[in-house]
């Protein structure tokens, strides 16, 4: 009787323990519910302070409350500085690369990844400066088939240099030969990387493509040609659902001015969020 009560007592003990741990892991697995986020990605040789200026007049303008930083090592571990409230509208993700000088799209995987396993969402915005946006720009060609991936609904470019930048050849040297299709006369061995996209670019995505003019002669923001910039219609090719050019022009149009520019900013803030 004795050894019965005892084998009960163990079962008993055996059953509460699996409902707690049950309940535990249902609870862990709970995410946070939020709007659809939006990334900043900056450029080579830079962080997320690169991004405060937008980030904060989005605030001002009334857009969101909430932003948090995703810090990138080396190795693509991802860590979250900061938490969003549940159901948080337009949350901004300020991604700050502690190698600036790695430009892989493993970067925007990884913070994808850590975002969708924290927090729920469907749709996701990307704004990238400089190298940023072909991280973001390979990112979309290796993974637009993954269902996995959140929807991306909105792509902000600044400053793109996706035939080259000034110190490549290409870069210096590159024109446009079509303008209604942004074909350039000669492709930069990373733009030949990037002409898969004129296939399965995502049908959804509206796209805005900033880019600057110092007006001195040189037809550029000093590191990065008009023409280069505009070749990102070429890669388009017609598929995304919306595709506009804005061309900043004065001594604000400098490259790494383009992302302290209250012009930029307002630009930005229209498009992504209709204030």
């Amino acid at each position: 009787m004795r050894k019965k009560n005892i084998i009960f007592s163990l079962l008993t003990l055996l059953l509460v323990s699996f409902v707690v741990v049950g309940c535990s892991s249902k609870q862990t697995s709970e995410k946070t519910t939020v709007g659809t986020p939006t990334l900043f990605f900056h450029g080579f040789g830079s962080s997320y302070h690169a991004e405060e200026q937008m980030v904060n007049a989005a605030k001002k303008a009334g857009v969101t409350k909430e932003s948090i930083i995703a810090d990138v090592t080396p190795e693509n571990k991802v860590i979250l500085k900061g938490k969003f409230s549940k159901n948080v509208k337009n949350p901004i993700v300020e991604v700050n690369l502690q190698d600036n000088q790695n430009g892989s799209s493993k970067n925007v995987l990884a913070v994808i990844k850590k975002l969708q396993a924290n927090y729920k969402f469907k749709k996701i915005n990307l704004v990238g400066h400089s190298f940023g946006n072909l991280m973001i720009a390979n990112y979309i060609n290796e993974n637009y088939a993954d269902k996995k991936m959140p929807v991306i609904n909105k792509v902000v470019s600044i400053a793109g240099h996706y035939n080259g930048w000034l110190g490549e050849a290409v870069g210096r040297s590159g024109k446009i030969v079509d303008p209604k299709t942004g074909k350039p006369d000669k492709f930069a061995p990373g733009f030949k990387q990037l002409l898969g996209l004129r296939k399965h670019y995502p049908k959804q995505i509206k796209v805005l493509n900033i880019y600057g003019d110092k007006k001195d002669g040189s037809k550029g923001d000093g590191s990065v040609s008009v023409a280069s910039a505009q070749t990102y219609r070429y890669l388009i090719n017609n598929r995304a659902i919306s595709y506009q050019e804005v061309e900043i022009t004065g001594k604000m149009a400098q490259h790494s001015k383009l992302h302290e520019n209250k012009e930029v900013d307002k630009i930005l803030i229209k498009f992504l969020w209709g204030k």
